[in-house]
């Protein structure tokens, strides 16, 4: 079976393409071969900045033949439908075989598709790959249709076994394939002929190209571990970058330079951020002092002078780069000692989203919401307050204009600099925080307090607006800011009510949103009801007061709030769903918990729904619900019959048998071990004790016949179901497990 060789040679693919154009290379060529029938053993892609490449193991020659049988129309059919029938098949009407059916004679076609041979079948899906390649982004040059990601010079394309290699002939748009390639661009820019994948990689790597993307990251690493090592320094890891430089290269030659001495006291992230971004160059840090002394830069080749001049030139450009990045440091660092606060004013000008108003409003609601938030979280409100009203105050500054991504970082550094205390300037590098699943979630009661304000404002107002994640579409990164609510809550074992802060935040969005409520007494009756909690006794006292805005747009509000609150609870939900699912928890059993007062306490619903999921899984609890939905059933069934409620209690006089007084005695025992569990929110004990049940329930089904022929023997134990439902139910709603 002979081995496939592809190579797509052009100028220099981006670095963050190259992964992903292996990827499709691979698809559509092997996704191509296993449709036209050629199978294959193994196939591996492998990509540099300069070139694709795709290596195939144990193709087939030739596609396979193909017998396809059809059946056609009844003999005797009219002419014309039999000439459409042969016309489809390919065939004439002597080729056809009748045979006779249940219903009828019937004429059969057999068509035989002959094999191809594997090098006409390469050509024609290779070159339907480099037309439709799908780059994110393409070019054209020259006079040809061709659109590449970077102008493409060459196709090497080659079948090789152990008689030889042969070229597969293909041309597109006058670039004919070949059995030829180039190595490294200056240290070996001759082309070579190659006979297989081995001989392909041991030739290139004579010719000073690592063909493989994890041997170049690889030998970067190495090198520059050992160089930072040899120096008494370590490198500061970024898998990323590394990433990155080693889709740069094609034979990379580490060098180790030095920081000019008036630019170590920036901060180590300055130094690092500025280094990443502009010349992708690695810090390395003094690991006594913490400080970013020298830089680790990769070069694309080797040179006599063992890169001096590459790295004379690097240090050139980077000085000048720092020292836009310390003049920054120096003039931001004068302003926030001066005043902090000009920076906010500033935001003033700045929008946040077109119905939501500015920065600066954002910012009010924020430090509105945390100062509530602050007893929760066990955080001093007033201080609170503060820290939200300066934790966005560096989006004002040059630094962070420059560099976004140093926000909050950098606001840390500015608020500590302005003589406030480190844990107010702890809180505008955490309220952040958790951006992702695997970011690290804050702790200390201010940085929650306004993080939980943070994202409760950003979910709030896009929800007040109607701007909702749909499908696979969520533009403000709604799902994550929930995510991270879910964390910061769980993670901090806090304990509050969601739907009071909705509320508040809701009106305050509102506010925002609609140019009715932005007279002053409006606003300022609007704050207070915020400040008290929705539709609560501050709403009342000032119901009338607001009732008089026009166009009846309270009235609106009055409805809105409580309908978008109770939406946006239920978006909550969901993400606790997906978030519950990595501890195996399913979503019938967070259903069921869900269906139970205080709901929108998220730290007591998972204590809840974790409890009845270790119930679950023992088998008087998986038990325990098949009886409940029995007598769930059996219940319904005789109160929609009976049309009446079966809930006014059953008299243990009545039970007839031993399991039927034992049912009264467990159902009792087990409401008031569930009543004192529930009460200290001891959910482990009340699922414990309604599991328990599952002995007594059992044994009064396998004993008890319900609905007897004496009535008032069926009420009574009707009324015992219904004692069972309430006792099960008031832990968790058992109706919504399934199986």
């Amino acid at each position: 079976m002979p081995d496939l060789l592809i190579e797509l040679f052009s100028e220099e693919i981006p670095a963050r393409m190259q992964t992903r154009a292996g990827e499709d290379l691979k698809k559509r060529i092997t996704d191509g071969l296993v449709e036209a029938g050629l199978t294959y053993s193994n196939a591996a892609a492998l990509t540099t900045p300069r070139r694709l490449t795709l290596a195939v193991e144990g193709l087939l020659a030739q596609s396979p033949t193909i017998r396809e049988e059809r059946k056609g129309p009844k003999v005797g059919a009219p002419d014309k439908a039999i000439e459409g029938f042969l016309r489809g098949a390919g065939l004439t009407r002597d080729q056809l075989e009748e045979r006779e059916t249940p219903k009828g004679a019937v004429y059969f076609a057999t068509i035989e598709k002959p094999g191809r041979p594997a090098a006409e079948i390469i050509a024609e899906v290779l070159e339907a790959t480099i037309r439709n390649f799908p780059w994110p982004k393409s070019m054209r040059w020259g006079s040809g249709s061709l659109r590449w990601v970077r102008p493409l010079h060459s196709i090497l394309c080659i079948l090789s076994d152990d008689s030889g290699a042969q070229v597969v002939p293909m041309q597109v748009d006058g670039i004919r394939s070949g059995d030829t390639t180039v190595g490294h661009r200056f240290m070996a820019p001759n082309r070579f002929p190659v006979t297989s994948f081995e001989d392909y990689a041991a030739k290139l790597k004579r010719a000073f190209v690592l063909l493989s993307q994890d041997e170049r990251a690889e030998h970067i690493w190495n090198d520059a571990q050992n160089m930072a090592f040899a120096a008494g320094l370590e490198i500061v890891e970024d898998k990323g970058l590394l990433a990155e430089v080693a889709g740069l290269v094609e034979w990379p030659v580490v060098l180790m330079g030095k920081i000019d001495e008036e630019f170590l006291e920036l901060p180590p992230e300055v130094l690092q951020t500025s280094m990443k971004e502009h010349q992708k160059f690695f810090s390395v840090k003094n690991p006594k002092t913490g400080r970013i002394e020298r830089f680790i830069t990769v070069a694309n080749r080797e040179t006599t002078d063992n890169g001096a001049t590459i790295l004379a030139g690097n240090q050139k450009v980077l000085s000048a780069r720092l020292a836009d990045a310390k003049f920054f440091w120096e003039n931001d660092l004068r302003i926030a000692k001066a005043d902090i606060t000009q920076w906010t004013r500033a935001l003033e000008n700045v929008t946040f989203h077109n119905k939501l108003g500015t920065q600066a409003q954002r910012i009010e609601r924020i430090a509105a919401l945390a100062r509530e938030l602050a007893p929760v979280t066990g955080a001093d409100p007033d201080q609170a307050e503060k820290a939200a009203r300066l934790a966005k105050a560096d989006l004002s500054s040059e630094m962070v204009y420059e560099f976004p991504e140093l926000q909050g970082l950098m606001g840390r550094y500015y608020i500590e600099a302005a003589g406030e205390d480190s844990a107010v300037a702890a809180v505008a590098q955490e309220h952040y925080s958790p951006l992702g699943p695997s970011d690290d979630v804050p702790a200390a009661p201010l940085s929650v307090a306004v993080a939980l304000a943070d994202k409760l404002d950003t979910l709030t107002g896009f929800w007040a607006i109607d701007e909702k994640p749909t499908g696979s579409k969520d533009p403000f990164a709604l799902r994550r800011a929930a995510l991270g609510v879910i964390r910061l809550i769980l993670n901090n074992d806090l304990r509050l009510k969601l739907d009071r802060f909705f509320d508040a935040q809701l009106v305050r969005a509102e506010a925002a949103s609609n140019e009715a409520l932005h007279d002053g007494h409006v606003a300022e009756l609007l704050g207070e009801i915020a400040d008290h909690g929705v539709f609560g006794a501050a709403f009342q006292a000032v119901k009338e007061k607001l009732a008089e805005m026009p166009n009846g747009d309270f009235l609106r509000l009055e409805k809105k709030v409580p309908d978008t609150s109770d939406d946006l609870l239920s978006f909550f939900h969901d993400r606790l769903k997906v978030f519950l699912r990595d501890e195996g928890i399913r979503h019938d059993i967070i259903d069921a918990c869900i269906a139970m007062e205080g709901n929108d306490d998220l730290n007591l619903l998972v204590k809840r729904a974790r409890a009845l999921n270790a119930v679950i899984a023992t088998e008087d609890g998986e038990n325990l619900v098949q009886g409940f939905k029995r007598a769930n059933n059996i219940l319904t069934q005789a109160e929609e019959k009976d049309g009446v409620e079966y809930s006014y209690g059953a008299d243990v006089k009545f039970a007839e048998t031993d399991s039927e007084k034992a049912l009264f005695a467990a159902l009792d025992g087990a409401q008031t071990q569930i009543d004192v569990a529930l009460k200290s929110e001891d959910f482990p004990t009340a699922m414990a004790a309604m599991a328990a049940l599952r002995g007594p329930v059992d044994a009064f089904f396998e004993d008890v016949q319900v609905n007897t022929d004496n009535d008032v023997i069926r009420r009574n134990r009707l009324n015992l179901l219904s004692q069972i439902r309430q006792v099960c139910s008031s832990v968790a709603d058992l109706s919504r497990i399934e199986g």
